[in-house]
């Protein structure tokens, strides 16, 4: 029981941290990308196929 002490303590740090960190990338405007979307939907030219090098 005497891990618990430990363990509780440490897996909130780094929650907290994950936590704060996704903030951090939410207000730094990481996930937008509105006009790539619609880029990609319309454009006709894509490719299935992996490059080669």
């Amino acid at each position: 029981m005497t891990v618990l002490t430990y363990l509780i303590p440490i897996s909130l740090v780094l929650g907290g941290m994950g936590l704060l960190f996704f903030v951090f990338t939410i207000r730094s405007n990481q996930y937008d990308d509105p006009e790539g979307d619609a880029q990609r939907i319309l454009s006709g030219e894509y490719d299935d196929r992996p490059k080669q090098d």
